[in-house]
This record gives C-alpha cells, structure tokens and sequence, in this order.
C-alpha cells in the first residue's frame, strides 16, 4: 500500500482537506515515543487504496518544536510514496517557505493549492500552472472546504508517486550556492539519504544535523570566515531566510482586480476584534452557546408555560419540547429522549430479573446500569456543546479571540497563543496540554498546563449539568445553564488569576512575542463536523463500558457488603410496593472508609457535616480521579441504595436530587462541590500527560497546585455562600497574599542585585 504525507501550514486547511480524504476510515493514535497525535485513514478513490498520514501542522522544517521534528524524521525515515504540500492560497509568501524546505528533500512533491475560492471572491486571481513550471513540481488549485478539485489532486499525488524525485533547491544562485554544493557532495560519498536537504540544514546550523554531523561543521565554519559581514559570520540562517523569501516574491502571480473590495471577512474582524466589544462579545458567544444546550427556559417564556392550555395537555411532546418551566433547549430535548430510551431498557431488564437471586438483580440493575445510563444520559449535551464549539473553531473565529486576548494575556505575563491550548481544554484536556509544546517559553508552558484543567471538558459537563439540574428541580431557583455558565467562568477567572499569581513569583520572564494568521472566515463543513462529533460519541461510549462500568461495579461491591462480605441490601415495602434498598450504608466498606476521609471535607461543606452519609460526595470526587464521567455514575450507583426507594417511585428523580434528599446537602455546598471537581487534580489520563510534559519537580508541584487551588476556592464559594461575614476573612486573605507576593520579588530583586 502507498503512503502519502499531508504536510502543511496551522490554519491552511489541512485538517479539511485529510477527513475530506479520510472520511470515516480516519483514526487516531500516537507517534512512536510522543504523545503527539497521529492521524492515519484511507483515501479508496484510486486505483488502489493509499494511506493518508496527517503530519503535524508546522511552519518549517527546523527543530524547534517535536512537531517539526516529527515530520522531517516521518519523511526522512518512513519515505513516503509522495508528500502532499498544503498551501493556503491567500498568504502564498508565509505557506511556501515550508514549500522551499520540502523541495529539498528526495520525495515526490504535489502542491495542493488551497482556498483557491476564497482567492478568487476576494478579487485575485493566481496561475498554478505558472507557479508548477517555477516550482517545478505539479501544483493543484484546490477548495477542500467546498471538496474542489480534490480528485484531480488525488490524481496528480497518484501519478507523481511512481515517480523517483530528487532534491532541488531554490539557493542554486545565492552566495551559498558552492558551500551547498560542497557539503551535499560530502554527505553523498558516506550515502546520506537526502544530501541536499542534511547541507542545507547544517549550514543554517541546525541542532540536530550539527551533533550528528560533527565532522562536517568545521567545513561552514571556514567557509564563514571568508565574510566581511560579521552578521553573516554569526547567522547564515538569515541568509537563507531571506533567499527564500526573496525568490517567492519574485516568482508567483497574484493581480489585483480593479473592482477589488474589502473582504466579508475584514468586515466582520472590525467588529468581533474591536478592542472594546471583542470581549463582551466573546463572552454573549459563550452565553449563548451554553443557553442552546442546557436551558428548559429557551426563549425565557417561562410563565407562559405555568398554564398549559388543555388542548396541549397529555401531549406526547410536553416533557420533552416544553414543560412548565419553558421550552427545552436542543441539548435538554436530545437528553430527555435518551433518559426515555435508558429507562424504557431499565424497565425490560429488571422484568427479565424479576425471579433472579436478590443481589444479582442489584448488581445489574444499580451496580452495571445505574452507573453507564447515568453517563450515557448526558452524551446528548456534550455532543451539541462540542458541535457548537467545533463550528467556532473551523469558522476562524476561535483565532480571532486568542488575538483580541494576547493584549490581555501579555499583562498577566502570558501570550495569546496560550489561549489556543487553554480553549482546547474545553474539549479534553490530554490534547490540549499537549499543545503546548508551541509554546516557546518554558515558564509560559509551566504555567499553560497548570491551568487547562480549570477550563472544564466535557468529561466534567456531567457533573455540572448534573448539580445544576438537581438545584434548580429541588429547589426551585435559578436556570441550569445559567449555573453552568457561571462555573466555566468560574474556572476561567480561576486559571487567570492562579497564572498573574504563578507570573508574579516563581515563573517571572519575558513575555514572548505572538505572531498568528488569521484564516479567512468561512462556513464549517458538515462532513469535517460529523467526523469530530463521531469521534467524540465513540469515545464516550468506549469510555462508558470500560472504564466506567468497571468503575461502578467497585462502587456498588464496596457499598453493598460489608468488610465481613455480608451483602447489606434487601427487599423492603416502599409506599406500597416492594423495592431493593441499603439502609446499612455505615457498615459497609465505603461506609468505614468514607467515613475516615469525610471530616477533611467539612470546610467545603460535602464532607462530615452532612446530616446523614457524609462519605457520599467525597467518594463521588474520589472516583473521579480515574476519570470525571465516574462522578457522576458513583451518584448513579449511591442513589440506587441510598435513595433507591425514592428514586424507584417518584416518576423518574435525578439521581443527584436523591442525593440531595439523602444527605441533607445545601446550594453552597453543592457549587463547592462542582468547584473542587473542576479545579481539583484531574483524570488519571490527564494527570499521565502533565507528567510527560512537565520536568518531575514541576510535576509534582503541578499535583499540590491544583489540589489546593480547588480546596481554597471551593471553601470559600462554601463559607460565602453559608455565612457572608467570612467574605471579610478571604479579603484579608487574599490581601495578605498580594503583600507577600510584594516583599518576595522586593526580596528577590535587592538579592539579584547584589549579586
């Protein structure tokens, strides 16, 4: 089978272009050795079926970020058949600089112009086949978001591949044409794959073609002492910058047509990027996306809905379009539905085990399916979030908010690129931190992945929207998405304030600088959308019966017998009809140990002094350490002993609601409770990331930050709210540690000028 290597520029389209390629036969796994995401799927419209390898989106072929080593090495070592070239169409001089490294390696090259659309509506017009007969390789004008073209690449790619191609490079004519020359002659007499490019590479003194080409860089260092220019005797990389970007300059076409017009896309960057309305509009966004997913008041028509008309009464829609509280947002209908479809499948199963042995029943029934449809029941709103998100981030505008934030970020000491692997958080927060690796500034890298877990993904959705509904049903006050929203921004004031603190004191540096391209606004494909989500859905259900259902089986045998192995639960009359309850939790082996642990949690409000099982939310946050869905299957399975009667006859309670019921929890007490589980040291998978990207001390620190983050802000969202005098205490608090912070650089600075 051939392969083929999808290489380009962030923000060119090539994440388009490879699930136009790929569709479903898309997979992800990692490089070798990194955890750096690899993407590999089939393109099957050839004469045979090829492999599409996504490389990682870079700007160049040189060191500086695994990603860039990633590619080079795949490209240099795996030899693919043929390397597609990706190329943004409107920024032709930044995208061919890559173009220029490629075309000095010894594999067959194919140019896929992109946005070649978007070229054309902004009034330009651009020849690939004068850029092919420069460049020298085929060059395919191409629209991926509108699938242009994309047959005629494949095409193209298909016949290059069974060709043999060798380097060539466009420094044929510069000043360093005869070192080039020299050095690629002496990589070819010891049989060095790709001598054009390893001359290249080791003349603009790239770190790794150095160490490993030792003997070799005496021969540029006597070529430097032939200059008078003692810039050029320290940095010959320039020479070579500007040689590249001197010959795409003076090599491509790009006319401007008279009747040229300010683009759609500008028009709108005056509004969302304006300085003084790109925030609040950012946030109106946020709003309303969350408002979309979790609100059972839609349009805020509440009190129409008090007194149903009776023609619409008995309907088979209220409930599930509307109830009294207003009409269902898209996020809540889609949950209802599945609620309906768990609990019809719940229903069939016990009347299957009707005449099965007391804890087998049990087992299935609050141990394996309390736990998974519990979870499962929240897929709906997660998918309809990240749908909302995905359509943010592939219109362009998601660039356009780390832009309006870099002022912002460079006073806190960050800049707006670490906004991108933050937002990234919002979706899960293994990729996220592995993003970070584009950051430059190690401190700024530090500081980025101490903070992406505030930034809450869709593994914590269920715990928020799970509180949020039980609030707002039990007690009647407030709207779920307004409560949810208010906790992702609660975890993103968090994350700001923790790095001004971090910036302040131990990661003090320079601010390094931020240079981004905007892409062009455009409309999301459906197809790329449906893939993310797809993805997403298997992740969850793979997730839902692996980790979680083991997960729940544990918490069920934990808290159904007890340390002697003596099953707790039984059959007890409930209002009249026979139900399976625990109403020996204290003895059970949860019951002891949660029991020890709970008093630690007193101060957050979910800990000893709940009226009546006090270990319930503290095991409940335990379990979420493996992974945060198990929050809320742990509430599944507790609910079924702890409240199963309730739950069993009350026309289908919450489980957080018996929860609630059962323990005697107050509103504060439950916002501390979403707090510490957002704030707090997060899933198992994420915490294995952080220790690969962070150095072990920093790691470890890392461990202690976000445990004691998420215990003093949960303790204070619970004495506030419990006693509002205490809000006097936490500024006192607070103002202490400004001080602190003051006299430590004071100290800091008078030391280092000493020294």
């Amino acid at each position: 089978m051939k392969h083929y290597a999808l290489i380009g520029n962030p923000n060119s389209g090539k994440t388009t272009l490879f699930n136009t390629l790929t569709g479903s036969t898309a997979h992800v796994g990692n490089w070798p050795g990194v955890t750096v995401d690899k993407k590999e799927g089939l393109y099957k419209k050839l004469e045979e079926h090829v492999s599409i390898i996504d490389l990682p989106g870079i700007y160049s072929l040189s060191p500086y970020t695994p990603e860039e080593v990633i590619s080079r090495d795949y490209i240099m070592l795996e030899k693919p058949d043929c390397v597609i070239n990706i190329v943004d169409a409107t920024n032709l001089e930044r995208n061919l600089y890559l173009t220029t490294q490629l075309l000095e390696m010894d594999v067959p090259v194919v140019i896929a112009l992109n946005m070649i659309d978007v070229v054309r509506k902004n009034g330009h017009d651009i020849d690939p086949k004068y850029l092919e007969k420069k460049i020298g390789v085929p060059v395919v004008a191409i629209s991926a978001q509108k699938e242009e073209n994309i047959d005629e690449l494949m095409k193209a790619v298909y016949k290059e591949s069974l060709k043999k191609r060798k380097g060539s490079s466009i420094l044929d004519n510069s000043v360093l044409s005869g070192l080039i020359k020299r050095l690629k002659y002496e990589f070819e007499k010891v049989n060095e794959n790709n001598p054009l490019f390893h001359a290249i590479k080791l003349i603009e003194n790239d770190e790794i073609e150095a160490k490993q080409h030792e003997n070799f860089v005496k021969i540029v260092d006597e070529f430097k002492e032939t200059f008078d220019d003692e810039i050029f005797k320290k940095d010959l990389e320039a020479i070579i910058a500007d040689a590249r970007y001197k010959y795409i300059t003076e090599n491509y076409i790009l006319s401007k047509k008279e009747d040229y017009k300010e683009s759609t896309s500008d028009k709108i960057d005056k509004v969302l990027t304006n300085k003084w309305a790109g925030i609040p509009i950012f946030l109106g966004i946020l709003f309303l996306l969350f408002h979309f997913t979790f609100s059972e008041n839609l349009f805020f028509l509440g009190g129409l809905f008090k007194n149903i008309p009776p023609s619409f009464e008995g309907s088979p829609f209220e409930g599930v379009l509307w109830t009294e509280n207003g009409i269902n947002s898209l996020g809540v209908v889609l949950k209802t539905f599945v609620e309906a479809l768990t609990a019809l499948l719940g229903q069939v199963i016990e009347g299957w085990l009707v005449n099965a042995p007391l804890w087998i029943r049990s087992f299935v029934s609050d141990g394996a399916l309390a736990g998974v449809f519990s979870v499962l029941s929240f897929v709906p709103q997660i998918l309809v979030l990240f749908l909302f998100f995905s359509i943010l981030e592939d219109s362009g505008y998601m660039a356009r908010v780390a832009f309006i934030l870099d002022k912002i970020f460079r006073k806190f000491g960050l800049s707006g690129r670490a906004f991108m692997p933050m937002i990234m958080g919002f979706g899960c927060s293994v990729p996220a931190m592995i993003n970070t690796r584009t950051l430059a500034d190690e401190n700024e890298r530090t500081a980025t992945v101490r903070v992406i877990p505030f930034f809450s993904c869709g593994a914590k959705l269920p715990i928020l929207t799970a509180i949020a509904g039980g609030i707002v049903q039990l007690f009647k006050i407030g709207n779920a998405d307004i409560i949810v929203y208010s906790m992702y921004v609660l975890g993103m004031v968090t994350a700001f304030v923790s790095v001004i603190v971090m910036k302040h004191t131990t990661m003090k540096g320079e601010v390094p600088p931020f240079i981004m391209e905007l892409p062009n606004y455009h409309l999301p494909q459906i197809k790329s959308l449906a893939i993310h989500l797809w993805d997403k859905l298997k992740h969850y259900i793979q997730k839902a019966f692996t980790v979680i259902l083991a997960s729940t089986i544990i918490i069920w045998f934990l808290s159904s017998f007890s340390f002697k192995f003596e099953f707790l639960l039984e059959s007890i009359e409930y209002e009249g009809e026979s139900i399976v309850a625990n109403t020996r939790m204290n003895e059970s082996i949860l019951g002891n140990i949660g029991n020890v642990i709970a008093p630690l949690f007193a101060p957050l409000g979910f800990g000893s002094n709940l009226k009546a099982y006090p270990y319930a939310f503290v095991i409940s946050a335990f379990t979420g350490l493996v992974a945060k869905e198990n929050v809320i299957a742990t509430f599944g399975t507790l609910a079924a002993c702890v409240g199963g009667g309730y739950v069993a006859s009350d026309n289908g309670v919450l489980e957080v609601v018996a929860m609630i019921e059962a323990t005697g929890i107050t509103i504060p007490a439950l916002i501390s409770f979403i707090a510490f589980n957002m704030l707090t040291i997060p899933c198992f998978a994420t915490v294995a990331t952080a220790r690969g990207e962070l150095p072990k001390k920093k790691f470890l620190t890392t461990l202690l930050f976000w445990l004691g983050t998420s215990y003093f802000v949960s303790m204070m969202i619970y004495m506030i709210g419990s006693w509002w005098w205490t809000s006097f205490i936490f500024v006192g608090i607070i103002a202490l540690v400004i001080i602190g912070i003051y006299f430590f650089n004071h100290f800091r600075a008078t030391k280092e000028r000493n020294v």
